[in-house]
């Protein structure tokens, strides 16, 4: 168990020295500045623009940028339900996967197009090899996406005075090409050295050693596993995700899928800082992110190394920990690590089921979710938080009888509505839809496989998981049915662009005042003690908006074990 423990640390302190240098990366990508890279993407990208009749040097003020954002993502959903909706008759389908209903297309697009990933069908038989590789494109073009719009934030407070922020096409293009692409290939090299399969070939049989003849699925695996991690979006090439020998074959390529899928957020916090040369800010933020996932994990890691009292209570051995639904290559300690790195992250990968972890457990993955702030996904993540730096400058200011500022803009009355709309939106769109999931049984009460608490707990995960943009699950639900796929589709898309839109809005309104240097009297907003204040306004909002909630699920259900 103490060698299980050190992986985990291992692992964390890994991401984080190599997260330092890939954020300088990305700032000198983002500002323009000469990179090792340029002589093969330079090339690439002037084809792109020429084809595209794009000129990425034109200047786009806020709105224009987020005109262009949604305009695009238009025409992937499109174009995604064309192909899902008939794959069953287009190639690369070696297996004979059927088209997907409209329903289930519209959930699935969505859910890809937004970077959540939430999976109402079973990987290897839901899609066709055509259909994997669409979405494998939608992982890199909605990681771009996120990455582009934290950057028109970055920009809002390096210039100190400015109408416009650059040109979105610029900053998605260079997401995609210059950090996307080379990270996921490095991890698609050492996963299909690791055995992850990377072909076009259908299924294979295998016999068992009883004898049984048994069709397994391979496919272009490893590029899709890839990319699933680096960009934080979490779909599964196969149903069972990265708990499935072939998308996570080995303890390494479990530490390479975790440092993968957390060196994003991390590098574009330290980017933010080089960026616009506030070193400080930047650890700033990453202290009460760090703060905040320690609190999460470290109680996740101790409950399921320690086993389930009921199981216990059976006479059943329980020394390696709550193993139901976990890999014994992993262990209870790493499955414990995974559970909240991708709920924090927002990636929403799994290595174990989450319907099996125990009731605080699940309690600290949804909390993970609905906090949304700490580290986050690839760009969304810089974008929540800075919601709640708002929040934090604005009563911050109101406690010492001074206007708010951040980084030496007046935050007035416009600001602080769009910030407050945001903030409220996220748990609306939670509780309104479990809420509503709860009070039509007609709907909903078939598709549960648990009753009471866990019960609620299953349709509080997949609306959490859904408005965080996560795409995990707790698998006990039967989600592929017309109720599932339609709501949670609307949550997704309400929960992906409005809370990119607010943040960028205030960062566009914020760039177009004038900039007032800092005083004896300004709030600084790089110090531990302004950390200390945006940690318990994201507590506060958390447990306002979450705790009846998670009383009725996972916390009654912890208290029903003993």
């Amino acid at each position: 168990m103490n060698t299980e423990i050190l992986g985990i640390i291992v692992m964390f302190v890994i991401t984080v020295l190599l997260a330092i240098p890939l954020g300088k990366y990305i700032a000198k990508v983002y500002g323009g500045e000469k990179t090792l890279l340029d002589p093969i993407f330079n090339p690439i990208e002037r084809i792109f623009y020429k084809v595209s009749g794009i000129n990425p040097q034109t200047e786009m003020n806020w709105k224009q940028q987020m005109v262009a954002m949604v305009s695009i993502n238009m025409i992937w959903f499109l174009m995604g339900m064309l192909i899902l909706m008939t794959q069953g008759s287009l190639p690369l389908n070696p297996d004979n996967n059927p088209s997907m209903s409209a329903d289930l297309a519209f959930n699935t697009v969505i859910s890809f197009v937004v970077n959540c990933n939430l999976q109402h069908y079973s990987g290897e038989t839901g899609l066709s090899y055509l259909g994997q590789y669409w979405l494998m494109f939608l992982q890199f073009v909605s990681a771009g996406i996120g990455m582009a719009a934290a950057v028109l934030v970055f920009r809002a407070f390096r210039d100190r005075t400015a109408s416009t922020l650059g040109n979105f096409y610029n900053y998605f293009v260079k997401s995609c090409t210059r950090i996307l692409l080379p990270l996921s290939l490095l991890v698609a090299i050492i996963l299909a050295f690791e055995g992850t399969p990377m072909t076009f070939e259908g299924k294979d049989t295998i016999t068992t050693l009883q004898g049984d003849t048994v069709a397994v699925s391979r496919g272009p695996a490893a590029a899709f596993v890839a990319i699933k991690h680096i960009g934080t979006n979490g779909g599964g090439f196969y149903g069972a995700n990265s708990v499935h020998p072939f998308e996570n074959p080995s303890y390494l390529s479990n530490m390479v899928e975790m440092v993968a899928q957390m060196i994003i957020p991390l590098a574009m916090i330290f980017a933010l800082g080089i960026f616009i040369k506030r070193r400080k800010l930047s650890w700033m933020i990453f202290g009460v992110m760090t703060v905040g996932f320690l609190l999460l994990v470290i109680p996740n890691i101790m409950m399921e190394t320690k086993g389930n009292p009921a199981i216990a209570a059976m006479g059943v051995d329980n020394s390696l920990g709550a193993m139901e639904g976990k890999e014994i290559r992993f262990g209870a300690p790493a499955s414990g690590f995974w559970s909240i790195v991708t709920t924090v992250i927002s990636t929403g990968s799994i290595n174990a089921m989450h319907d099996s972890t125990m009731p605080l457990s699940g309690m600290n993955e949804l909390l993970a979710m609905m906090i949304n702030a700490f580290y986050g996904g690839c760009g969304v993540g810089i974008l929540n938080f800075f919601i709640f730096i708002i929040l934090a400058v604005f009563i911050s200011g109101l406690m010492v009888g001074r206007t708010p500022e951040f980084l030496g803009k007046k935050v007035e009355a416009r600001e602080m509505k769009i910030a407050m709309i945001i903030a409220l939106l996220h748990p609306f769109l939670i509780l309104v839809g479990t809420a509503l999931a709860a009070a039509l049984p007609q709907y909903t009460a078939a598709t549960l496989n648990n009753p009471g608490f866990h019960g609620f707990s299953e349709m509080l995960y997949e609306y959490t998981s859904s408005a965080a943009n996560n795409g995990s699950g707790f698998e006990g639900l039967g989600d592929n049915s017309l109720w599932w796929n339609v709501s949670t589709g609307f949550v997704l898309i309400l929960s992906r662009f409005l809370p990119i839109i607010g943040p960028v809005a205030i960062a566009g309104l914020l760039a177009e005042k004038k900039f007032i240097p800092e005083g004896d009297g300004t709030l600084k907003t790089d110090t531990a003690t302004f950390g200390l204040m945006v940690f318990a306004v994201i507590a506060i909002v958390a447990a306002l908006s979450f705790f009846p909630a998670l009383a009725l699920g996972p916390i009654a259900e912890y208290f029903s074990l003993y």
